[in-house]
């Protein structure tokens, strides 16, 4: 007889995670509080599938920059003083977490696990054909100031022998690689490529797997908020939801920035933090189409081609679990794109030209996700990917359901368990 399996959230993660289990002959349920599968942060974000980001957030350094930024609506990272009293258990570790050894371990686990998920994403599209607006033209990290070009130049050096595959270009040539660059090209010192990365729809992505998952025989349960965990001393026993009470001899938790809401009252506490994003939407005009996806490091934006559009997306506000729209901050966001690529200034101008969004990153507070057992014997996670959920979301789907059907992962899953943070 199948085991049951319950997964909390059908986002990015907790859809792929319903997919690797069905695959593993678990008889799965889905149970999302949306309407629908990634209608939350999987929804709009920045399109990037990304290993060459798989450096946290918090390098040293941040904490002065987090202070120079204060109160500044257009600075790519903002922490609203009102959210401080909420973040302070989190924010202490964040910052322990910024020392140069544990961030670069950090960077060198996020790399392996983002390495390992772009190959199993692959297998997935050859497997099931999937339409998303993938591209496998790589990245273009674009600089403005040499010490930002050449600290990042020896972090992907360092990274190379464990796959990063890397380039340096003048300014010529990376404006040959992306054409749409040429009208700011005089204010750049350079670029980086990174020709193993790509980009793609991470909502299409999502809701055309889930219909694959559904002819697989798993069950999607939307409308369906989930009040609490009930728990004995070792194990969960009982979902208790607006729909009734849901039971099932596995459950993986895959709800993103809510997680830790939920695993609260169980005294199981997730050093996650939501941090808010920002994206935009647009059409392209015929002839500026982009060629490759575009990061400025300095604005800390990406602008990714998806079809005929163009997502921007970028900042980091810290402001506890706050979802309303600032268009103060998604403008600048859009202002920083057309500073660095004029020529969209046109498909931007007008009523309705551009969709605004924002969504919360579940960030950990050194920067992997947290992945595998709990305490309680029948409870895993997936969960707390910050901004590289889309990027790190096939890997960490098939490692979490190989824990749960007692395989060994490709992936050691050390790195990512809830434990490290017991050391």
């Amino acid at each position: 007889m199948k085991r049951s399996a319950v997964v909390i959230g059908a986002g990015l993660l907790g859809t792929t995670t319903s997919w690797f289990l069905a695959q593993r002959d678990f008889d799965v349920t889905v149970v999302e509080r949306r309407a629908g599968p990634g209608l939350e942060t999987s929804f709009a974000n920045g399109g990037l599938l990304t290993p060459s980001e798989a450096d946290p957030w918090n390098a040293p350094g941040t904490f002065g920059h987090l202070l120079r930024w204060l109160g500044r609506e257009n600075s790519p990272l903002l922490l609203r003083p009102r959210a401080l009293p909420g973040m302070l258990r989190w924010g202490w570790r964040f910052l322990r977490a910024s020392r140069p050894q544990p961030h670069l371990r950090s960077t060198e686990a996020t790399l392996r696990l983002a390495l390992y998920s772009l190959a199993t994403l692959d297998a997935l599209d050859k497997q099931l054909a999937l339409d998303y607006q993938h591209l496998h033209r790589g990245t273009l990290k674009v600089f403005r100031e040499r010490r930002g070009l050449l600290d990042t130049q020896r972090l992907a050096e360092r990274l190379r022998p464990l796959g990063l595959d890397s380039r340096v270009l003048d300014r010529d040539a990376a404006v040959a690689l992306e054409p749409l660059l040429a009208d700011a090209a005089r204010d750049l010192v350079g670029a980086i490529h990174y020709p193993h990365d790509g980009s793609g729809d991470a909502y299409l992505f999502t809701a055309g797997l889930q219909r694959h998952a559904q002819a697989a025989g798993v069950r999607f349960q939307f409308d369906t908020e989930i009040d609490r965990l009930q728990a004995g001393a070792r194990s969960i026993q009982v979902l208790h939801s607006n729909r009734g009470d849901i039971r099932a001899d596995v459950y993986v938790l895959a709800a993103g920035s809510y997680s830790p809401k939920l695993t609260r009252p169980l005294r199981l506490a997730l050093p996650i933090y939501p941090v808010k994003g920002y994206s935009l939407t647009m059409q392209a005009a015929h002839g500026r189409q982009l060629q490759v996806p575009v990061v400025d490091f300095e604005q800390k934006i990406v602008i990714a081609p998806l079809g005929d559009r163009i997502r921007i997306a970028g900042t980091a506000e810290f402001n506890g679990y706050d979802t309303t729209a600032n268009t103060a901050r998604s403008t600048a966001c859009l202002q920083q794109a057309l500073a660095l690529l004029p020529k969209l200034a046109g498909d931007a101008a007008g009523e309705g030209k551009v969709t605004h969004w924002t969504g919360l990153r579940p960030m950990t507070c050194d920067g992997p996700p947290i992945l595998g057992a709990t305490p309680y014997e029948n409870l895993y996670l997936n969960t707390g990917h910050g901004p590289l959920g889309w990027t790190l979301c096939a890997g960490s789907a098939q490692l979490v359901a190989d824990l749960v059907a007692s395989r060994s992962p490709a992936v050691d899953p050390q790195d990512y368990s809830l434990a490290r943070f017991n050391s």
